[in-house]
């Protein structure tokens, strides 16, 4: 265990859901066993051509990242079904500009699979996106489930960084 986890330190995550039309946040703290939300939202790469729509995202978490300062990122892993090749290389050039934001700033920054961030939260790796929302939901007491999904996504990968680095 390290030191982190067996103190009552506080540390923040930023849990990510990249996009390219939309990209999820979500900032948790976590201080023992004891998770608190603190800002949740999304941008959005909006239209046009790849590059200008990279560039939005960049700004975006670079925004992010200067007003939250997080201790770590977590970042949902690229998953494209192989009939969609064109998707993932998409996908990839938004991941790639999220990654190199944290980078730049020497956060560190560890990837999770979708399957492995739905069976942390639900014990099912096959969990639906309802399922995710009631997790993230049950977890912050909210009333409601955040929208749009990309956001209670990203909370997700947030929570899951954190319950898989305190065991």
């Amino acid at each position: 265990m390290n030191q982190l986890q067996t103190t009552n330190e506080k540390r923040r995550i930023l849990g990510i859901d990249p996009g390219v039309n939309i990209t999820g946040y979500g900032v948790i703290d976590q201080t023992g066993q004891q998770f608190e939300l603190v800002e949740a939202g999304v941008f959005r790469g909006g239209k046009g051509a790849l590059p200008a729509r990279c560039l939005r995202l960049y700004q975006g978490l670079v925004e992010v990242l200067e007003s939250m300062k997080p201790d770590e990122m977590a970042i949902e892993q690229l998953y494209s079904h192989y009939q969609r090749p064109r998707t993932a290389i998409i996908m990839a050039h938004a991941r790639g500009v999220l990654c190199l934001a944290a980078q730049q700033r020497e956060i560190p920054i560890k990837d999770y699979a979708a399957t492995q961030i739905k069976k942390v939260l639900t014990g099912n790796g096959r969990a639906s996106k309802g399922q995710m929302q009631l997790a993230v939901c049950r977890e912050f007491q909210l009333t409601e489930a955040p929208e749009p999904p990309d956001v209670a996504d990203a909370l997700a990968t947030a929570l899951c960084h954190a319950f898989i680095g305190r065991s």
